[in-house]
């Protein structure tokens, strides 16, 4: 192992294969969600695997790419682990847009999975 920590192997591994379902598959990503996980999705807010993958596959495009710019990851002090994730995104023919991301990841019966989430695009400059 190099030298990372811990903490930032969990999260770059959660990262990557977010935005690889994300991008190929949503529904996949009802796994890593529980009954009680949080989405805030540009100020909306809904509770439950259920309702965040319904939110998901609703949104309005039907191809979307992202591109990370950079990523953070930090451990709790209830041993969870925190990540931020900056970047681009591009959905159908539409222009690329940055976004922000905020993930909060919990151990769950051997299992990292995504507790709370929050997504932002950066449209300062629109």
């Amino acid at each position: 192992m190099d030298d990372k920590r811990i903490w930032e192997h969990i999260g770059c591994s959660f990262v990557q294969h977010y935005y690889n379902l994300f991008d190929t598959d949503r529904a996949q990503l009802k796994a890593i969600y529980t009954d009680s996980s949080c989405l805030t999705w540009e100020g909306q807010q809904y509770q439950g695997k259920d309702a965040i993958i319904e939110k998901l596959s609703m949104l309005p495009f039907q191809k979307i790419q992202h591109s990370i710019t950079s990523q953070d990851h930090q451990p709790t002090p209830d041993n969870c682990i925190i990540s931020m994730v900056v970047g681009q995104l591009k959905a159908d023919d539409d222009q690329v847009l940055g976004f922000q991301q905020i993930f909060i990841l919990k151990c769950v019966t051997g299992a990292w999975v995504c507790t709370n989430e929050v997504f932002r695009l950066a449209l300062h400059n629109l």
